[in-house]
């Protein structure tokens, strides 16, 4: 398969795309499409997977995918970020919803179903030198203060103990996710040890 035209020579890498030379709207569309399809191919085959396999499922030519992500680590870089967009972006449209408490736990659920996954790219992506707190920065930001908002509204509505705080709460959700690796085949161990957790969070009687 040949890489798509639209993505010739004159299409800017993901390296030299500055403000004054953005993407044409054909090569933003590519990069999308290669994006979307890494997170499914790393998402179902893990961290290992080749970018061979990426362009085959986002029906381009390998040279597209290395058009915009030089290096396979650029690629895991920029799917660990999209991810982290798209976290941030859900918790801060839930930040209205009639259930804060329903949201806030649904919203940790969710935290720790992606954490195996962005747990993986982490692990890869500091082996390989990569700097993943800075290239996360803008997103963490993000997804920091809307879980604060998250968790100021359900412990407004008591459905969440007073005395849990951000920091606090961030520390479990990066806790529970490694735990949730060991029993990644089973379903059922998971979600007890989820239940636990938040019996944990809830005030008590």
């Amino acid at each position: 398969m040949t890489p798509d035209a639209s993505d010739g020579p004159g299409a800017p890498s993901e390296a030299g795309a500055g403000a004054e030379r953005p993407l044409r709207a054909d090569a933003r569309r590519n990069r999308a499409r290669v994006l979307a399809a890494a997170d499914a191919v790393f998402a179902a085959k893990g961290t290992g997977a080749s970018t061979e396999e990426v362009a085959r499922e986002a029906g381009v030519g390998i040279g597209t995918v290395f058009r915009h992500f030089p290096t396979k680590e650029a690629l895991l870089t920029a799917v660990l970020v999209d991810r982290l967009r798209r976290l941030a972006e859900d918790a801060e449209a839930q930040a209205g919803a009639a259930d804060p408490g329903a949201v806030f736990f649904a919203f940790f659920a969710r935290v720790v179903e992606q954490g195996r996954t962005k747990n993986a790219f982490t692990d890869v992506l500091h082996e390989a030198g990569v700097d993943v707190t800075a290239a996360t920065a803008e997103y963490g930001k993000r997804v920091r203060a809307a879980v604060a908002e998250l968790l100021a509204r359900a412990q407004r509505a008591g459905a969440v103990r007073e005395d849990v705080g951000v920091a606090e709460l961030l520390a479990l959700m990066a806790g529970v996710s490694r735990a949730a690796e060991r029993a990644a085949s089973d379903g059922e161990v998971r979600a007890k040890a989820l239940a636990i957790v938040f019996d944990g969070l809830r005030p008590r009687p």
